[in-house]
């Protein structure tokens, strides 16, 4: 575990993986829109499959990245649970 300022920062190993389910539709415009129903308003598109594929990744990241500041305003000790 690294100290950064007053956050401490666990470094995982690479086989930890979250699977998620999405949804990818194809809109009127003909782009493809994902969302990730268990992540509400998680939601990203792309002119085709892949890209929509791999932009909803990055917008899960993004999604489940903690914000350092917000974790400042609580007392209680900080663990990183790997899923």
């Amino acid at each position: 575990m690294i100290k950064v300022g007053k956050v401490y920062i666990q470094i995982l190993p690479l086989y930890c993986v979250m699977k998620l389910t999405v949804v990818l539709e194809k809109g009127e415009d003909g782009w493809f829109v994902v969302h990730v129903p268990s992540l509400r308003g998680c939601i990203s598109q792309g002119k085709t499959k892949a890209e929509a594929l791999k932009n909803i990744k990055e917008a899960i990241e993004l999604y489940l990245e903690p914000d350092t500041e917000e974790l400042l305003e609580f007392e209680g000790e900080k663990v990183s649970v790997a899923i």
